[in-house]
């Protein structure tokens, strides 16, 4: 798939030489001024490259008046360096700031790096995927899959049932007889055990990669999440 990119300056030197650096490699669409660009946004464009200083319409405007109904990435294309201006730009929707003159190599990738992260960001929307951090431990629940510094932890199934059913509550107390109903159902054919010696290989394998214990025993009452 090729991305698109839309580049809106009011210089056509600037615009002919950015666009022809992207179009080897993206669908690149050009605007002149502010409302063209607007014009311009029935084609879908995945990132906007936007200079803030053109006449009648400026980056700013035009940035206030798309943000609600776009929401790929804006670039600014500015000579404005102060603080203030830059503010202004991310108070009216803006993600990053190019700043005149720039590098093209650099251009391309900021560019690269923005729809790679819309790209995971969408990516994440379309699986459902739901990471949670609990400090070295990181688990998503949309793959299953648990890491300690980015190191896999190996987990069966039922291990992951048990991994999620107590980070998702942390603070609450189950008891055995309560996590073997929810997670084996009523109907299973072992018995309140199995939970122990599930939580054990679960333990054991955690401490492979570290030292905290995030599964806590309340002695009499069951196990809960020690974030």
């Amino acid at each position: 798939m090729r991305y698109k990119i839309l580049i809106v300056d009011d210089e056509p030197g600037i615009t002919d030489m950015i666009r022809e650096y992207f179009e080897p490699e993206y669908e690149v669409y050009t605007a002149d001024s502010g409302e063209e660009a607007i014009k311009k946004l029935s084609v879908k464009p995945d990132l906007i490259l936007l200079d803030i200083n053109m006449p009648k319409m400026d980056g700013l405007e035009v940035c206030r008046k798309i943000r609600g109904f776009v929401t790929c990435p804006i670039l600014f294309l500015t000579a404005r360096v102060e603080s203030p201006d830059k503010i202004t730009g991310f108070q009216a929707g803006a993600d990053d700031y190019i700043v005149k003159p720039f590098e093209l190599d650099e251009l391309g990738a900021r560019v690269a790096a923005h729809l790679r992260r819309e790209q995971r960001t969408l990516d994440n929307r379309a699986a459902g995927r739901a990471v949670r951090f609990f400090g070295e431990l990181a688990v998503d629940y949309g793959t299953r899959s648990v890491s300690v510094n980015g190191n896999p932890v190996l987990l069966t199934k039922r291990e992951f049932d048990i991994l999620e059913l107590l980070s998702k509550n942390m603070g609450q107390v189950f008891d055995r007889e309560r996590i073997y109903d929810m997670i084996w159902g009523i109907d299973g054919e072992g018995n309140s055990g199995t939970v122990m010696e599930h939580i054990r290989k679960l333990r054991a394998k955690l401490a492979e990669h570290t030292l905290h214990s995030y599964i806590e025993t309340v002695w009499g009452c069951g196990y809960k999440w020690n974030a």
